[in-house]
């Protein structure tokens, strides 16, 4: 997790992730070169790491059947995931030559993020717990993984259910400056410098 990730957004869905995924934890860093902790879990023998990140020439999990999987994953895999911004995210993984050098995973898209306050620059990139909930919901349909994914998504949809309704109601003025009239606006295409701060139609 970026520094400024970790330090600002508390109720962030990287935060969300660890608190609902068992056996996770938050490595906060941006340079992870020379990271102790991320290090340790490199040079563990007994498994294997990877890196979940968009890419064409990434192994795919959409396109892998269970064989593959175990195969490529092997028997204790852990897998990173850089949690930030998306510019925070290629400056890390810029800096840190150890990441650079993990094999990718990554997944077909084909889900619509409900992350509706906050686009993101490609069709590919959703939110980290939902990135992590699709990733784990292959690996069960591959036989990889077991765990429950039916309420993964609850605290994220809680959240956003709690700032729409903010936005939306007329006497709360700390989610948006006064002038701003109208209704939320569902964000349904990503976002061009143009449109980056536009949450609201008129």
């Amino acid at each position: 997790m970026h520094p400024m990730e970790y330090k600002k957004e508390k109720n962030g869905t990287g935060v969300m992730t660890n608190l609902q995924l068992e056996h996770s934890e938050i490595i906060v860093d941006v340079d992870f070169t020379n990271n102790k902790r991320v290090n340790e879990i490199l040079t563990n023998e007994a498994s294997s790491s990877f890196l979940l990140y968009p890419g064409k020439e990434n192994f795919n999990l959409s396109e892998r059947n269970s064989t593959e999987m175990n195969h490529f994953l092997g028997d204790s895999p852990h897998l990173f995931i850089l949690d930030g911004t998306w510019p925070c995210a290629r400056k890390m993984l810029r800096l840190s030559k150890n990441l650079q050098s993990l094999q990718r995973v990554s997944f077909d898209n084909k889900i619509k993020s409900k992350f509706i306050l906050k686009q993101q620059p490609e069709s590919l990139c959703l939110s980290t717990i939902e990135s992590v909930y699709t990733v784990i919901n292959l690996l069960k349909k591959g036989e990889v993984e077991q765990c429950d994914t039916n309420d993964f998504l609850l605290p994220f949809e809680k959240m956003i259910e709690y700032q729409v309704k903010c936005i939306l109601d007329p006497t709360n003025n700390q989610y948006r400056p006064s002038h701003k009239k109208g209704k939320i606006k569902a964000k349904n295409i990503y976002k061009k410098n143009s449109q980056r701060s536009i949450i609201f139609e008129k």
